[in-house]
């Protein structure tokens, strides 16, 4: 996980590699530990030798804020607090993306209507924060909603709309602010304790469909390990999906015209309720472009673990950097994936340019590519996040034709990486049509 608020670490390890090659270990404050581009190595410690390694490094960082949460906890834990996500996440549930509708109705009412430029990167990651609450906890923060109040609800229980959407993120560069963030999620925990305790409080019209937080209020009632839980499986949903989206429209006016024209072929402007998990699958560019993005700005941009007993690497030793290599336990290894997706041997000589046509014409993924991390440990929720940032896609692009990227005029764009990529100085574009006039009312 990246905890590097200026990208220094991926800088450093960019001149590594180009130094040593796509294997080499180093001293870091007087410990060794090993960098790794290469598939095999990462297969290895995320799937073959899984149980060879741990994350221990990432439980004493994160601790503070997150807990023993399933982004921080291994072993019998771990598998523990996966089992009750697999069913929130099934094929049936991200399939029902009729949910996101009202809050991407939120999303476009809440844009600029005058051509003035905005910063969409805030605006996503009230999205994805209304859009998860509702589809993990049962109850949106609504957060982009005109009709929100912030006098009540789970934005109250930390200061105000801006109390979570500022807390949050500061809490995971500096966790002396993380109260804030944890007072929000015990909101919910609180309620849904008040429910199970008392069932005339109970919504009939709830338990329609599977809800992490009541499945795990019927596991245990202890408000630390709910709280701990919810505060992990929000962070991976809403923030991961956020990054996703906005990387998406800082690279969108490079594809969007064709993007655009492919959509509407399948969705068009006046059909914008036609819109399913099937109906998104016809739109091959969609994936082709999310793929591209992802390749260049993946949400998780570094990724380790460490040894817990001796082991080996199976490639990147000896001379001809082809040997196994002894792993010590105890000794740490990490992968940082964003120089994994522009190796130019793996992806050619425009590994560094986002060309979203790579991937119709036929490359293949692999452990060459984890946007969503690989084996035991892969993303439950990468189907809900690639429906969620497809579904947004359509909708935006049907309702503006004209997407202009109006970002300052500095070399590279600039990002900060705490546990999720984002860019630091926000994605600044204008959106509008051109040649019709539609109402942003349903």
């Amino acid at each position: 996980m990246v905890v590097d608020r200026d990208m220094s670490v991926l800088r450093f390890l960019d001149e590594e590699f180009r130094k040593y090659g796509m294997t080499f270990e180093h001293k870091v404050l007087g410990e060794s530990q090993i960098a790794t581009i290469e598939p095999e190595n990462v297969k290895t410690v995320l799937a073959t030798k899984f149980s060879d390694f741990s994350i221990s490094l990432r439980q004493k960082a994160f601790y503070p804020l997150l807990g023993d949460g399933i982004i921080n906890a291994d072993g019998e834990l771990w598998s523990h607090s996966r089992a009750p996500l697999r069913p929130q996440f099934s094929r049936e549930q991200v399939a029902d993306i009729k949910s996101l509708r009202e809050h991407v109705n939120h999303l476009i009412a809440a844009l600029p209507k005058d051509k003035t430029a905005f910063d969409i990167q805030e605006l996503f990651f009230r999205l994805t924060l209304d859009s998860a609450t509702e589809f993990l906890f049962g109850e949106s923060t609504n957060s982009l909603s005109p009709n929100s109040s912030p006098a009540s609800g789970p934005l109250a229980a930390c200061g105000g709309e801006r109390g979570f959407a500022d807390a949050f993120p500061l809490s995971l560069g500096y966790f002396i602010y993380r109260a804030r963030a944890q007072d929000f999620i015990l909101y919910y925990v609180d309620r849904v304790l008040d429910a199970k305790s008392n069932p005339k409080h109970q919504n009939p019209n709830e338990n329609k469909r599977y809800v992490f937080l009541e499945a795990l209020a019927e596991e245990t009632r202890d408000r630390k390990i709910l709280r701990d839980q919810l505060l992990n499986i929000l962070l991976a949903s809403r923030d991961t999906t956020a990054s996703l989206l906005t990387s998406s429209f800082y690279y969108l006016p490079e594809a969007g015209s064709r993007l655009r024209q492919e959509i509407i072929e399948v969705f068009p402007i006046e059909e914008k309720d036609s819109i399913t998990l099937e109906k998104l699958r016809e739109v091959k560019y969609i994936r082709y472009f999310l793929n591209e993005v992802m390749r260049l700005l993946p949400p998780v941009s570094l990724n380790g673990r460490i040894a817990v007993k001796d082991t080996t690497l199976p490639t990147g030793g000896g001379p001809d950097h082809k040997s196994p290599i002894l792993v010590k336990k105890g000794m740490r290894i990490i992968w940082p994936v964003w120089h994994m997706h522009r190796r130019t041997d793996v992806w050619g000589t425009d590994a560094h340019e986002f060309r979203p046509e790579r991937w119709e014409e036929g490359v293949k993924k692999g452990w060459n590519y984890l946007p969503f991390n690989g084996g035991p440990r892969t993303c439950l929720g990468q189907q809900y996040a690639l429906a969620e940032s497809s579904y947004v896609l359509v909708r935006l692009l049907q309702q503006f034709d004209i997407l202009e990227n109006v970002q300052p005029e500095i070399t590279l764009p600039r990002y900060k990486a705490y546990l999720v990529l984002s860019h630091k100085d926000g994605v600044q574009v204008r959106l509008w049509s051109s040649s019709f006039s539609r109402s942003l009312r349903e």
